[in-house]
């Protein structure tokens, strides 16, 4: 039923008298207060729908008269019947009369003008709820988050809808990412750092062509398929010299480590290997443009020592050296100390005290920049030891990898400039970005799925909602309604 604002605000004032007799009425009925308090939220949503009802009738349908003038700069006439249209807002859904023009009837509507006075969004979903919405499946499955809406709101929004929308929210994220402010100055550390890291993603299965004939897995076939994720961070943090006895101390706990500095303005990434206007994205490229523009951004003037850490993975440093070659390039320590155990296992029985001191004495070596003396001290162990089969392919495995990366393990120096030396944020980014979220219980993601979810989670991770958001928000309603030649007015985020 559409409602006048007259009728609207005559219920409205029906409700709010409801409202205020059921408190009168509570200490009565001996209601405890949060039944109360349960009581006021659910009529003051009713009373809530009644008020935006009355606010959008007190614009009429958006009759302009015969013909109306749209964006393009086109007249259009009126069409003979109004056109009605969903709104589904944090309240509960309303049904919005308009006058419509265009060409002709049954052709597509080029012009709504209420639509423009109220500023509705794109799809029936008002831009609160959207956010709303968002909020809840950024942390758990969509149909946790339906589950909240309707606990919480009394919405029933489908699935899908759900997953469609993080999908065409997530459009946005790219371009906002780009056009954020540069942190204060006063604001950042002297060194800034750069890691990247993979995660693998669950994939659902495509379909199968034709009928399925085995409805069990062959023998050797996973339940589900991983796609990488590639993470990355950005952050900047004042230097923090120490020695190779300090790290073993911290490693060890063997006293409370000097404070730290923290980490400034921390920025998380994520990009997947995907299709975009038809051609094929690589995943990993994009992730090492995005930090290098992340790098001309925090450090225009190039004044900033630029320090980047990875693991050993090849692919990595191929593309550190086309994208950041020029920058200080370390090789993530606790990845290192990762190959120190598996050589350890080698000569000592895991978990053994021998092999941890194989481990902390290499280690401290690595930490004193005696990279080359570590590495024919391993092949002379392996040769003198007789090391046949496994051990001996794991300890050449080691050793390959020191040697290989061993341009990237000047610890010694490092560690006196104050460079970090771990890759900890990364490791972290892709636990909270990734693993949080997408590797929860049974969860499986088409690509398109996975990258909107990613993008909206570490557009939220950053501190960024409310200001992408409100992004957004602008970009749409420029899009939908102001002239394609005329500068947009950004407004700051509430």
């Amino acid at each position: 039923m559409i409602m006048t604002q007259e009728q609207a605000f005559l219920k409205a004032q029906t409700q709010l008298t409801d409202l205020i007799a059921f408190v009168r009425a509570a200490p009565g009925e001996g209601l405890r207060l949060d039944q109360v308090e349960r009581g006021l939220f659910e009529r003051l949503l009713q009373l809530g729908l009644s008020l935006l009802t009355a606010h959008v009738a007190a614009h009429g349908d958006g009759d302009v008269g015969d013909t109306a003038t749209a964006p393009d700069g086109l007249a259009y006439r009126k069409l003979p019947d109004p056109h009605d249209r969903t709104y589904r807002s944090v309240f509960g859904p309303l049904t919005i009369r308009r006058a419509a023009y265009g060409t002709r009837a049954g052709q597509k509507i080029a012009w709504v003008p209420l639509d423009a006075r109220l500023g509705l969004p794109q799809g029936e979903f008002s831009y609160l709820l959207q956010d709303w919405s968002l909020r809840f499946c950024l942390r758990g499955a969509f149909a946790e988050g339906r589950g909240s809406l309707e606990e919480l709101l009394g919405l029933r929004p489908s699935v899908r809808s759900l997953e469609h929308m993080s999908r065409a929210v997530a459009e946005a994220v790219p371009a906002f990412a780009d056009s954020r402010p540069t942190p204060p100055p006063a604001e950042e550390g002297e060194l800034l750092v750069l890691t990247a890291d993979g995660k693998g993603v669950p994939m659902r299965r495509p379909p199968a062509d034709g009928p399925r004939r085995h409805p069990r897995r062959h023998k050797g076939e996973k339940a589900n398929k991983k796609q990488m994720a590639y993470v990355g961070a950005a952050y900047t943090i004042a230097p923090f010299a120490r020695t190779a006895d300090h790290v073993l101390q911290e490693l060890y706990g063997a006293e409370a480590p000097p404070t730290r500095p923290k980490p400034c303005h921390k920025h998380v990434w994520a990009e997947m290997t995907r299709v975009v206007l038809g051609e094929a994205w690589n995943g990993r490229r994009g992730l090492f443009a995005h930090l290098a523009a992340e790098r001309q951004r925090r450090d225009p003037s190039g004044h900033k020592v630029t320090v980047c850490l990875f693991d050993g993975e090849p692919a990595l440093w191929d593309e550190w050296l086309q994208w950041l070659g020029d920058t200080i390039g370390i090789l993530d320590i606790f990845h290192v100390l990762e190959r120190l155990w598996d050589a350890a296992y080698c000569f000592h029985a895991e978990g053994s005290r021998e092999a941890e001191g194989f481990v902390t004495a290499r280690l401290r070596l690595l930490l004193e920049g005696k990279v080359k003396g570590v590495i024919s001290g391993l092949r002379q162990m392996g040769t003198k030891h007789g090391l046949r089969g496994s051990k001996a392919r794991t300890l050449a495995v080691v050793a390959n990898y020191l040697e290989r990366n061993q341009d990237f393990m000047r610890y010694d120096a490092y560690l006196a400039a104050g460079y970090p030396i771990g890759s900890g944020v990364a490791e972290g980014a892709c636990r909270h970005l990734v693993k949080d979220r997408l590797e929860q219980t049974g969860m499986r993601w088409t690509v398109a799925g996975a990258q909107a979810m990613l993008h909206l989670r570490a557009t939220y991770l950053n501190g960024d909602w409310e200001g992408f958001h409100a992004y957004r928000i602008q970009q749409e309603q420029r899009g939908l309604y102001q002239p394609q030649d005329q500068e947009p007015q950004l407004a700051q985020a509430a």
